[in-house]
């Protein structure tokens, strides 16, 4: 719980580093302070920024930003390494004028991964960022330089997707998902935010205690785009920053040993078109992978929208690889369980890495970043006359852009500017597009509770 009377809105601070990046070189300082092209330092602040605004009652990404105009950070040099100096830092993030042990764990995780990803991915010339093969080496590099791959027990890693909007009776479903889970000894990853990312941490805890698991793993796994909407939540023990939403994506489906996706809206979807679009491709068909669909009863017309829209734009192949269970969080975890013990036993087989899976087949179109904008968003191909995977990816695309016109704040700026982005194509696709966001809507699935949505699309023949 924030402690928001003891501390004032904003803060002067100085912090030394814990947990990641104790230090860094001249040069790479010299970097992160640069404000200019090519310089690190907006990147480092925005994301700081968003780490410190964990809680915030908002997912306003350009709301946050304004109200924390005047935050700055600087990087100090001392004989020992470095330390942070931050001027109207939220005041939430302190207690009695200490920095939360958590929260500066994120803080020097996001240093770790902005250094690292300009440095080692981006400028060494190390990776061909257009070359499939190579985009999946430098999502494993990211990963292991944050050490998310150094776990040597067996498979046990449960990814869950959902939103950061759900309501009450979601978010409890959500922690008794994970309760289950932590039960049965398995670990969480999440996108670190709240609501449905938090929930399941939430639960997986109480059930590690009750197992006396000591270093249970709650992973969180985000992006520079969508931070300062979900920033981590204080459960998250592991955070890792990937440079983009692509990679972020695929980062999850090689990292995990099963998927559960609990309630959702625009983003949820996006993940499970990306994660269909990859399990039917034929070179995935004999690649065992749980995926779990669950929520409690009052969530069953929700299932039924996303079975129905799922059926209706990539067929019967498509549902086949996901099982809908509804309110029954204990038969969600035995499913993950069995589901992993394959996954364990095929890997086994063909000695392939238990945390990272190199024989997962993921084409080019689902590794190379999406740039939203009004143009490219009316130029998807959105017609049956394409391969079901590819027009899974596109669709895909298409709820990443309304991801972004809701809550990153490039999009807010482009929508503010230039009115909703304009999807086209194919009439009955359309059709079942329109019926399952007019459904989001109505059940407040676009915004945080409470918050009036403004539309960001529009559907035309």
């Amino acid at each position: 719980m924030e402690n928001n009377d003891l501390e004032p809105e904003f803060i002067e601070a100085r912090v030394h580093p814990r947990g990641s990046l104790e230090n860094l070189s001249q040069e790479e300082i010299a970097k992160l302070l640069d404000s200019g092209q090519g310089g690190l330092y907006p990147l480092f602040r925005k994301c700081a920024l968003a780490v410190l605004n964990s809680g915030a009652a908002t997912d306003n990404a350009k709301e946050i930003f304004d109200r924390y105009r005047d935050f700055e950070v600087r990087i100090m040099r001392q004989p020992w390494g470095i330390r942070l100096e931050m001027h109207h830092a939220p005041g939430a993030a302190f207690v009695d004028g200490q920095m939360i042990r958590g929260i500066k764990e994120h803080l020097f995780a996001v240093l770790r991964d902005v250094v690292f990803t300009s440095n080692e991915i981006m400028a060494a010339g190390r990776f061909d960022l257009n070359d499939s093969p190579s985009i999946t080496n430098a999502v494993f590099h990211i990963l292991r330089n944050a050490q998310l791959l150094e776990c040597k027990a067996r498979p046990n890693l449960v990814v869950c997707w959902g939103g950061h909007s759900i309501g009450a009776e979601e978010y409890k479903y959500s922690k008794r998902v994970g309760y289950e889970l932590g039960l049965r000894g398995l670990d969480v990853c999440t996108g670190c935010g709240p609501g449905a990312m938090k929930g399941p941490m939430k639960g997986a805890t109480i059930g590690h205690a009750k197992q006396r698991i000591e270093h249970g793993r709650y992973i969180g796994i985000t992006e520079p785009g969508i931070i300062a909407a979900e920033p981590p939540n204080p459960i998250v023990n592991h955070l890792v920053i990937m440079p983009d939403i692509e990679k972020r994506l695929e980062a999850f489906v090689r990292f995990a040993h099963g998927i559960v996706v609990l309630p959702g809206g625009a983003g949820t979807l996006e993940e499970i078109l990306y994660l269909l679009g990859i399990l039917l491709d034929p070179a995935n068909s004999a690649q065992p992978f749980p995926v779990v669909l669950t929520g409690p009863h009052a969530s069953g017309g929700y299932f039924e929208h996303i079975r129905h829209f799922i059926r209706g734009t990539l067929g019967e192949a498509a549902l086949a690889r996901v099982n809908i269970i509804v309110d029954d969080p204990a038969e969600v975890a035995r499913q993950m369980v069995r589901g992993i013990e394959a996954v364990r036993e095929f890997r086994r087989q063909r000695k392939d890495s238990y945390n990272f899976n190199w024989l997962l087949s993921i084409r080019p179109q689902f590794q190379r970043p999406f740039e939203v904008t009004h143009e490219s968003m009316r130029a998807l191909a959105l017609g049956r006359d394409q391969p079901t995977h590819e027009l899974a990816a596109n669709l895909r695309r298409a709820f990443s852009g309304i991801v972004t016109g809701n809550v990153k704040e490039n999009g807010i700026h482009a929508i503010d500017r230039y009115g909703p982005y304009e999807l086209a194509g194919d009439p009955g696709l359309m059709r079942l597009l329109d019926e399952l966001l007019a459904a989001f809507v109505e059940q407040g699935r676009m915004k945080l509770p409470g918050s009036l949505y403004r539309p960001v699309y529009r559907l035309v023949a």
